[in-house]
């Protein structure tokens, strides 16, 4: 009657550790994600930064041409500088929210680790 009464707590706790593993593997994967969005911001930031500095050292008759989808069109020096300015603040709004997302996710792995640990030392438990 023990072995019996055991089996169904065992295959709970079972089901409870894959569920939390699961959790676990796809916040991990997540985090991974976040991770190369915030390179890839980064890497488009410092372009958008390089850039302006770049226009700035330019004289301000220079014809400068800015891409737009697969044409270009003229326009003028501080109106580019002006579009880079934003797109690094826009950049560091979405590397904000990235930072807070993946620091959210590490807690939930933490949390899923924890969990798991207590389901075996709960299983330790059941076993003696």
């Amino acid at each position: 009657m023990a072995s019996t009464g055991g089996l169904p707590v065992d295959m709970e706790l079972k089901k409870a550790f894959q569920e939390h593993q699961i959790k676990m593997i796809e916040t991990t994967q997540k985090i991974k994600l976040a991770e190369i969005q915030r390179d890839s911001l980064k890497r488009q930031q410092q372009h958008a930064k390089l850039t302006a500095s770049e226009l700035t050292a330019l004289p301000t008759d220079v014809k400068l041409y800015e891409g737009v989808g697969r044409m270009f069109l003229l326009q003028s020096k501080s109106s580019i500088i002006e579009s880079l300015q934003e797109k690094v603040l826009k950049s560091d709004e979405k590397l904000k929210l990235l930072e807070a997302n993946k620091s959210y996710l590490e807690r939930s792995v933490k949390e899923s680790e924890d969990n798991i640990r207590e389901i075996g030392r709960a299983s330790c438990r059941e076993r003696v």
